[in-house]
């Protein structure tokens, strides 16, 4: 087992050999192979990849709101509990209050008959006995500083007479109306135009300066939008975790041969798309599951899966390159 830890931080969230499988009716598959990461307190992590990879389903484990044929292993630690070993009383009382989830079904995750200062406000009375008038007020605040306007109004209203992008704020306003300690948002600036991809990004860094010591988990295939918050960068293929990386490294000297092909496919870099299929996780190919779209593959790709490699305090590849 190996994994990025860096003994001057706390470590929040610590997630160890965690394997993810779905009965159905086909069989089973594994989703999700051997998982070990650590996120510290305050840090940002961007948890990217393609559509598939397996980022989505990470994020719901964590929070445990995979559907019943799921079977989940090995370990997520957060605060000392394991919340895979918890009961559920106890999970409610953590899920909304110390860990709060921004889905990314913008459209569907608002109850459309609930007015939107009592969607904001909710958590505020179930976890923390606000009167009602009290949690409305923290309702509005929240809105005027995520520039939903006028806030007064649009917390009266319901979620159909809001864009997406307003919407969008108003999801994140419920997740951390409580001041959770960890954050995990689901692709946030999924369906967005570039304007109000910008007011997420700002939104982010206000959550931040509210909160200087939340953690937050980015799920996201932006990669412009990780680059402007993520501390470090974690890239999931196929169900496994190939690279763990800071922000500006990763960027700049990207490691798995995926992240650097990745990173040419970007408008900016010339958008050259990478070849081949991504590997489908219900079969995957033997060995390293990039192998069969990797330029750099040899007879040992193929055969055998490289183990997650630490390069130094803050780096670590999944590729047979670096072993060698």
């Amino acid at each position: 087992m190996l994994h990025v830890s860096d003994t001057s931080k706390e470590v929040i969230l610590s997630i160890r050999d965690l394997k993810v499988k779905f009965y159905t009716e086909e069989g089973e598959v594994t989703v999700i192979s051997d998982v070990n990461l650590d996120l510290f307190k305050g840090e940002t992590v961007a948890l990217i990849g393609e559509s598939g990879s397996g980022k989505s389903i990470l994020g719901l484990t964590i929070i445990r709101l995979l559907p019943k044929n799921a079977n989940v292993s090995g370990h997520i630690v957060y605060n000392g509990i394991d919340l895979l070993k918890i009961d559920s009383s106890l999970l409610r009382n953590i899920r909304g209050r110390e860990i709060a989830w921004i889905p990314q079904m913008v459209g569907s995750s608002l109850n459309p008959t609930v007015k939107i200062g009592v969607q904001i406000g909710e958590v505020l009375i179930d976890h923390y006995n606000y009167r009602n008038q009290r949690a409305w007020s923290s309702a509005i605040d929240l809105l005027k500083l995520f520039e939903v306007e006028p806030a007064e109004e649009v917390a009266k209203g319901y979620p159909h007479q809001l864009s997406g992008g307003m919407k969008q704020r108003v999801l994140i306003a419920s997740a951390i109306a409580a001041r959770p300690n960890l954050l995990i948002a689901d692709e946030p600036t999924k369906g967005l135009d570039t304007i109000k991809k910008t007011l997420i990004v700002n939104i982010f860094k206000k959550i931040k300066d509210l909160k200087p010591d939340l953690s937050i988990l980015l799920i996201t295939h932006d990669l412009k939008f990780a680059r402007e918050l993520a501390d470090r960068v974690v890239v999931m293929y196929c169900g496994k975790v190939i690279e763990i990386n800071d922000n500006n490294s990763f960027f700049e000297l990207p490691l798995h041969p995926y992240s650097k092909l990745l990173l040419k496919s970007l408008p900016s870099k010339g958008l050259y798309p990478i070849p081949g299929k991504p590997a489908n996780v219900a079969n995957p190919p033997s060995g390293c599951r990039f192998h069969p779209r990797c330029p750099y593959a040899s007879d040992i790709c193929e055969k055998s899966s490289p183990p997650l490699i630490k390069l130094d305090l803050n780096r670590c590849v999944a590729c047979w390159l670096y072993k060698r």
